[in-house]
């Protein structure tokens, strides 16, 4: 299964690579380049599907509990001042995907969408120490009577171009409902309330909407 915001990429690398491999068999008449060419189109055809795929998650749903909302590897866990939305003292998880993670954003918890915003902004890398508040970003807030608010913030790395959010402000939230794309390379921050209980680690390599990030009684 693929992702919808792949549609027309895929589309038109497949007729790309198709048109290139035809050209290719027609012109170029050293056998190893030949080969050496077709099978570097494949593989780029085969990067893009790779990089668009959206396999299905099983979501267990729980309104006491965060879940990853992007598949990645956790860079970041520490206490810091969250002064887009809160104005207070949050815990921030952030996960950084490669170019090969899936790149479907997921709601992390179920409830209501509070607030969402579109942050246009610069392409530092997406480990910068700035780039939480100077790259190209969207900020949405889902709050629950249990969990309370959680904001997670789509951001764009070195590479992505495009940040898609799905997100509304008074739309209702399904934990683990796809939320958001981001197209090549990025990261996600989570701010959580401080007595959030977090249950994973640093360098700890997670899937979107099914790892659990933290839970809250």
């Amino acid at each position: 299964m693929f992702h919808k915001e792949g549609y027309k990429i895929i589309l038109i690398t497949f007729v790309v690579v198709i048109a290139a491999i035809l050209l290719i068999d027609r012109f170029i008449e050293i056998s190893w380049l030949r080969i050496l060419l077709m099978v570097g189109m494949l593989v780029l055809l085969v990067l893009i599907l790779q990089f668009f795929r959206n396999p299905k998650r099983h979501t267990t749903l729980n309104n006491h509990t965060a879940v990853s909302p992007v598949d990645g590897k956790v860079v970041v866990i520490e206490e810091v001042f969250e002064n887009e939305v809160f104005n207070e003292k949050r815990i921030q998880v952030s996960v950084f995907m490669s170019p090969l993670n899936v790149h479907v954003t997921r709601y992390p918890i179920g409830g209501n969408v509070t607030y969402s915003k579109y942050h246009p902004g610069k392409y530092l890398v997406a480990w910068h120490p700035k780039a939480s508040e100077e790259n190209e970003r969207t900020t949405v807030v889902v709050e629950n009577e249990h969990f309370g608010k959680v904001l997670y913030r789509q951001i764009a790395g070195a590479l992505a171009k495009r940040i898609v959010n799905y997100a509304k402000a008074e739309d209702k939230a399904i934990q683990g409902d796809d939320s958001g794309f981001i197209k090549f390379g990025s990261r996600v921050d989570l701010f959580l309330p401080l007595d959030a209980n977090i249950k994973v680690k640093l360098n700890q390599k997670v899937k979107g909407g099914e790892s659990i990030i933290a839970e809250k009684s």
